[in-house]
Order: C-alpha cells, then sequence, then structure tokens
C-alpha cells in the first residue's frame, strides 16, 4: 500500500497538483519548501516537525503556508535581502 501511495504522489507532484508546505524566515532570509503531500491535511500534520527544526537552528521571523505547486528548488536563499538587512549592498561586476 505505501508503494502505491507514493506512486499516486510522485504522478500528481509531476502534474503540479501536490501540496508543499512553504516556510519563509527572516533571519536567514529564505524559502523552504517541503513535501511533496497528497492532501492539505498531511501536509498540515508535518508542519511542527519543520518549524522545530527551523528554531533549532536559530531561524527568526517564521512564517508558513500550504500550496500546491511544484517547486524548482527546496530552498531559495535571498542573497540580496540577506546584504540589505546586514547594512550591505551588493558589487555587481563593472561597478566602483
Amino acid at each position: 500500500m505505501k508503494g502505491l501511495k507514493e506512486l499516486l504522489i510522485s504522478l500528481i507532484d509531476i502534474l503540479g497538483l501536490a501540496c508543499w508546505v512553504e516556510i519563509s524566515t527572516d533571519k536567514p532570509r529564505c524559502t523552504y519548501y517541503f513535501g511533496p503531500f497528497l492532501s492539505k491535511k498531511e501536509a498540515e500534520a508535518a508542519i511542527a516537525g519543520y518549524l522545530e527544526d527551523l528554531e533549532q537552528e536559530g531561524a527568526q521571523g517564521i512564517g508558513y503556508g500550504i500550496k500546491r505547486c511544484k517547486p524548482d528548488n527546496l530552498t531559495i536563499f535571498d542573497e540580496v535581502g540577506e546584504m540589505a538587512h546586514r547594512g550591505s549592498a551588493p558589487v555587481f561586476s563593472g561597478q566602483m
């Protein structure tokens, strides 16, 4: 039965219909995706564990939600936002 469920999750994920937990943090400025899940109810049941892990790692300003999507990246680090938060500005090639 477990193999059938995993196959079904893979199929709905390919179609972009799977549920994913999206968690964003201010420090570090990141967006994380956890999943895929077959249903919103299953995703909701998993949120507490992900939040606990991020809190233990020192993440701050945590927000979360559940969405049907197909994320290209499971972790998105906002480097420009991090630099602005630290009071720095990015230096691009060709700038003085």
